[in-house]
């Protein structure tokens, strides 16, 4: 399955990013892997449960 997401570097060196789909639940990383993998648990956990308020 393809994920499409946003994201781009800070200054301190962290990167941020959103799903496309729910790009109002920002996480960060501190390398790229690292942002994926929350991305990937974002991912999973709007996918997986009915959240109150959830905004796509």
């Amino acid at each position: 399955m393809k994920i499409n997401f946003t994201y781009w570097a800070e200054p301190d060196g962290h990167f941020l990013g959103f799903l496309n789909d729910y790009p109002s639940h920002w996480t960060q990383g501190g390398d790229l892997e690292d942002l994926k993998g929350h991305l990937q648990d974002l991912f999973k956990t709007f996918s997986g449960e009915v959240i109150p308020g959830i905004r796509s």
